[in-house]
């Protein structure tokens, strides 16, 4: 079957009613969480995660498309009407959004963020679309040894690209390669890192993790910065709707932004915040009213959030057709296959093309049923943002600490979640990035068997591991990414 068709019948697995049903959940949830500042769809998942176990994939991972794509959408919102974003991909979006606003212009800055939102991820999904087939044909090519390099690739790249320093970065790394490696071996049937406990034989369970780290740690951190200020939300005049001038000076940003977004959302550390930022710059330097940057310009608006979204849409390239995670909410997409016992990568497209084709189509639906609950109703969701943050909070921890009894029933586990996030809040507090942890966590497993496989295949030579050009040159990006920038700083500094 072509794409077309294999699409068409993703189609029909989408628009089932149940499916629909939670198309929508997602999509509601997903604007909620982008709107309420400091609560991510990287969170939402992990915190959903315990409660779908009883749900089956193909919808689960409907749901959790509706709340990547809504997070984006709605963090939108909060950027533009109180100067504070929803998530990290719409930072750029507060610095002419907030000022349009204060100008009694925020009705077009939501109104050239929602349908560049919609352009940008439709355009984005049509490239998923004809990209992830092909991607997944070519990693059939792949031998044990690239599969390797490319997990030592996107170890690096994500502790290198995310956080402060990549000192920092690598122990991030490192923790989440230990937490991964905790349990009995597999293969020799010795029990490594549990010091005794038996509880720990059966390694570390992924979802107390993911819920420690990303939703209790953050909720500490995000809690323990509250400011018990109220926020300055500004009114929205009038429709939110877009003067022929504002459509005239949206439109190529749109295009530009999508442009930028899609690309780096595909590459190990792009994640939402770069391209979001590059597309911020381009259109700065294109635009025809300079002055207006910094007073409210909706080219400012347009582009970033166009490249917001477009990386969303890459982020599922790899993750899709290589098993990859190029982002903490990708690393935690990745977690949720797992749960289901399903590993993505080119062998998913072809034993599980409901779940795939279903989840793309789902995209296409998801983006139609956003543009709708983020335009007309507007008004309404900004009312969440009156939600007292400390309730909220309080709410979000006890939903965690339930969904991980619900789980495991066991008191250990809630234990090591207490533990772990006290030391994911501590990670934040010193500025150790998150998303290093979660993707050595999360891809060590896969680095250990494929490495295993190749020198066994390679009667325990090492060279096997540098024996394909496609090995050479995962391992060559890896060196540049660790080396590149300490070298070009150095020769900066002699020039």
């Amino acid at each position: 079957m072509d794409t077309l068709g294999l699409l068409l019948h993703g189609f029909e697995v989408a628009l089932t009613p149940i499916n629909l049903m939670w198309a929508l959940i997602g999509s509601i949830l997903g604007t909620a969480i982008g709107i309420l500042p400091g609560i991510g769809p990287a969170l939402t998942i992990a915190l959903l995660l315990p409660v779908t176990v009883s749900v089956g994939p193909v919808s689960a991972f409907i749901m959790f498309a509706g709340v990547l794509y809504g997070a984006m959408y709605g963090g939108s919102t909060t950027s533009i009407l109180i100067n504070t974003p929803g998530e990290a991909g719409s930072m750029m979006t507060a610095l002419e959004g907030n000022k349009m606003a204060r100008s009694g212009r925020g009705a077009a800055a939501l109104a050239t963020a929602a349908i560049g939102s919609f352009v940008a991820g439709t355009i984005a999904t049509l490239l998923l679309t004809f990209a992830a087939p092909v991607v997944a044909e070519l990693a059939f090519l792949l031998k044990p040894a690239d599969f390797f390099a490319l997990t030592i690739l996107a170890f690096t790249s994500v502790a290198v690209v995310m956080g402060a320093s990549r000192v920092r970065g690598f122990v991030s790394l490192f923790i989440g390669l230990a937490l991964g490696v905790i349990g009995i071996d597999a293969m020799t049937g010795q029990p490594r890192m549990t010091f005794g406990v038996a509880d720990l034989l059966d390694g570390v369970e992924l979802t107390v993790v993911l819920v420690s780290v990303f939703a209790i740690g953050e909720i500490l951190y995000v809690a323990s910065r509250y400011a018990h200020a109220p926020d300055d939300i500004i009114a929205i005049k009038g429709k939110a709707f877009m003067t022929r001038e504002d459509w005239r000076r949206s439109w190529k940003p749109w295009l530009r932004g999508t442009a930028i977004g899609f690309p780096i959302g595909t590459i190990p550390g792009g994640g939402s915040e770069i391209p979001t930022m590059l597309s911020y710059t381009l259109e700065k330097k294109l635009a025809r009213h300079k002055d207006e940057f910094g007073k409210g310009a909706i080219e400012g608006v347009a582009g970033p959030e166009a490249a917001n979204n477009a990386s969303a849409a890459g982020v599922l390239v790899p993750l899709l057709t290589l098993g990859l995670p190029t982002s903490a909410t990708a690393a935690i997409l990745l977690a949720a296959f797992q749960n289901y016992g399903l590993q993505p990568g080119p062998f998913l497209f072809s034993s599980n093309p409901e779940l795939i084709w279903g989840l793309i189509a789902s995209l296409y639906i998801g983006n139609v049923m956003l543009l709708i609950l983020n335009l007309p109703l507007v008004g309404i969701w900004v009312k969440l943002l009156r939600i007292p943050q400390p309730q909220l909070y309080a709410g979000i921890l006890v939903f965690a600490m339930m969904g991980i009894w619900g789980v495991s029933g066991s008191v250990f586990d809630l234990a090591m979640m207490a533990a772990l996030g006290v030391v994911s809040y501590a990670m934040r507090v010193y500025g150790f990035p998150i998303p290093p942890l979660l993707i050595g966590l999360i891809l060590v497993p896969l680095a250990e068997t494929q490495l295993r496989t190749a020198l066994a295949a390679g009667q325990g030579k090492l060279s096997v591991l540098v024996e394909t050009p496609i090995s050479i040159t995962f391992l060559l990006l890896s060196f540049l990414f660790l080396f590149l920038p300490v070298l070009l700083k150095r020769l900066k500094g002699s020039a």
